[in-house]
């Protein structure tokens, strides 16, 4: 198999390849590594090598799961893969061990024969919505090098888009899937608050952390999710099994529904850019095309209480696993360990108390059942996944002096995705719309509680309607 071979398909594809003996998992390793080698430079998605591990794996057996030989990459941040060790993109981290076993996705990764065969860059601590650690350095958007690919899995999205693989594991505490979706392309699922464990974790962020995938086609989105929901015992949330596949949802094409749009960029007062504000009314207007009931909402919940009451629960996450390493080695962190972002999220994570912590917690679940109220009014609602298009690379600088400038910055460019962090429902983005300089645009789709399987009915039918996996970055430059 050709790299050129390799890039023409998807995660489901592979594996039908392999399944039927077209191609071993070594071919299918090979090429992604000969595209990894091709790219990478450009581009610094991955940035641990685990080649020595994947062949391993191959030598001793891949399961026969549902993705026998697909290679895949793990995002350098809220899993543990056994014998290697997690940054968070993090200095913080370079004397920690390597874990001592898989944790629980991992393990359902492995069952489903997926080959992991590398890590792929966060920002540190997963604090910001672009890719720039000044651990492994910035990654850049394949679609312009001259931009961001997003954050925090901007590492896996670009290395998606530019067909290292196709798809790759991601984590979402605030838009880490959807943004990074969003900025260069691609499928990106934020499931619902426990549909997906953190086991050996306990939550991630008071609840606004998920994990799961980023990938090019619905259907790899789909089968990522199937494979992935594996409940451990004793997690703090947990949704029972789907009652059918979101493989066989993503084929299924959806009733009527009743969708709800808005050119908002919430809790800001105002619509998003111009270019994104125009796709989610070509999107609404492709949606009744299609036969849905489409109107214009408004979402007047208060945006501003949830985003203060998720800054507690993130600064007081990131002081204690600070503090936790800094106890597991012996001595306190110093400023000079971490970004000048990390270290001020750090010193306010201090000041937070435990009434502090339980307030903000009861804030942020009084918006979740407020938001989720706004489902008994239509199906679905629709909105840009990002405020503008693609930021340029150091827009956004974890280390800037001015962290006022930073933070509206930060909410200018993203203020559409932490609402579905805080009130835990499910949001995909789609890449349905593109800029006139050839930009993707991603769209953004929500649903009540659980309902996964409304959102993958709808996705399968709009990447029907409207297909994007014809589209590829030009990485020739690059890979000559």
């Amino acid at each position: 198999m050709t790299p050129d071979e390799y890039v023409q398909y998807d995660a489901v594809g592979l594996a039908e390849l392999v399944r039927t003996g077209e191609v071993t998992p070594t071919e299918v390793l090979n090429g992604a590594i000969e595209r990894m080698r091709a790219v990478n430079q450009a581009i610094n998605a991955v940035v641990v090598d685990l080649e020595h591990l994947a062949r391993a794996a191959i030598d001793s057996g891949l399961p026969e799961g549902p993705l026998h030989g697909v290679p895949t990459l793990l995002k350098d941040i809220s899993t543990q893969l056994q014998g290697v060790r997690t940054t968070a993109g993090s200095h913080l981290f370079d004397g920690a061990p390597p874990a001592d076993a898989d944790s629980a996705l991992v393990a359902a990764y492995k069952a489903s024969g997926l080959n992991i065969f590398g890590k792929s860059n966060t920002p540190e601590f997963g604090l910001a919505p672009v890719t720039e650690p000044r651990l492994y350095g910035k990654t850049r958007n394949p679609w312009n090098l001259a931009l961001t690919p997003g954050g925090s899995s901007g590492g896996a999205a670009a290395a998606v888009a530019a067909g290292i693989v196709p798809a790759a594991q991601a984590s979402d505490g605030g838009g880490s899937i959807r943004i990074p979706a969003a900025c260069c392309g691609l499928v990106g699922l934020k499931p619902s608050r426990g549909r997906i464990s953190l086991a050996p974790n306990g939550e991630g962020w008071g609840g606004m952390t998920v994990l799961n995938a980023v990938s090019r086609t619905v259907r790899d989105s789909a089968m990522f999710l199937d494979i992935s929901c594996v409940p451990q015992t004793g997690d703090p949330y947990a949704l029972p099994a789907p009652w059918r596949p979101f493989l066989e949802e993503a084929s299924t094409p959806p009733e009527r529904l009743r969708i709800g749009f808005t050119t908002a960029a919430l809790g800001m007062g105002r619509d998003v850019d111009a270019p994104c504000a125009e796709a989610v009314r070509d999107t609404a207007r492709l949606c009744e095309q299609l036969g849905h009931s489409v109107e214009e909402v408004t979402l007047a919940f208060d945006f501003a209480s949830a985003v203060s009451a998720g800054g507690v629960l993130v600064a007081a996450n990131v002081a204690d696993t600070i503090d936790r390493e800094a106890e597991r080695r012996g001595r306190p962190a110093a400023p000079e360990e971490v970004e000048k972002l990390t270290w001020l999220t750090y010193q306010r994570g201090q000041t937070v108390t435990g009434a502090n912590y339980v307030r903000a917690l009861s804030i942020m679940h009084k918006f979740g059942r407020e938001l989720a109220g706004a489902f008994e009014q239509c199906d679905v609602i629709l909105l840009s996944t990002l405020g503008s298009l693609p930021i340029s690379l150091g827009a956004l600088d974890a280390n800037a002096e001015d962290f006022s400038a930073y933070m509206e910055q930060f909410y200018s460019f993203v203020p559409n995705t932490q609402a579905f962090n805080a009130s835990g429902l499910p949001a995909i983005s789609l890449p349905l719309s593109w800029s006139e300089d050839g930009l993707p645009i991603g769209l953004q789709f929500a649903a009540g509680y659980g309902r996964e399987d409304l959102l993958f009915r709808l996705a399968g039918q709009l990447e029907e309607a409207r297909p994007w996996r014809h589209r590829c970055p030009d990485l020739t430059q690059a890979a000559s």
